[in-house]
């Protein structure tokens, strides 16, 4: 069981435009099978944790029944923004709490820190992320929402192209003794 930031990224580092949009990500050739794809990925998640952001991203683009079977959290103090029928719950205290519940559901399976950049800070602050895996298409942005706006240190475990993109996998760096 490790917890896992999975996102994709802009060559710049940004993961939205400064329009809140994925226009530059969702209009490119991946294949959900291939090396890191989603596919594969997925099939080892059993809890989520996210953003605000990015879950009214996700309401606004995916309407209709809540695309996931796992147990979701969304970190917001907004709790009225949760759409009916969405089977998520709201958090707004320390990652470090939410954590704890998260390796208890996801029992045994991988948690995915879906993102926002913001959200992935707090969790990587913490010490809570084990893996980073971020597929950098091929265009900058100039602006936007930061991949990871928090200094870290990352050893490079694995790369591999995936359509128009390189894949990479980070693992996060041992503190020197």
């Amino acid at each position: 069981m490790k917890t896992v930031y999975y996102t994709a990224s802009s060559l710049d580092g940004f993961i939205v435009d400064t329009e809140d949009s994925l226009d530059w990500l969702i209009s490119r050739d991946i294949d959900p099978r291939g090396p890191f794809g989603y596919d594969e990925f997925f099939k080892t998640v059993g809890a989520l944790a996210m953003g605000s952001a990015t879950y009214e991203w996700i309401v606004q683009n995916h309407p209709g029944e809540w695309m996931y079977d796992q147990p979701t959290w969304v970190l917001t103090h907004r709790p009225e923004i949760v759409a009916a029928g969405h089977p998520v719950q709201v958090f707004s205290g320390d990652v470090a709490e939410l954590h704890t519940r998260l390796v208890k559901v996801a029992a045994g399976k991988d948690v995915w820190v879906v993102g926002g950049g913001e959200v992935a800070a707090r969790f990587v602050a913490a010490g809570l992320i084990d893996e980073m895996v971020v597929s950098y298409a091929p265009c900058s942005l100039g602006a936007g929402a930061r991949v990871l706006p928090v200094r870290s240190e990352w050893v490079l475990a694995d790369s591999a192209a995936n359509g128009e993109f390189i894949c990479v996998r980070w693992v996060r760096a041992q503190p020197a003794d």
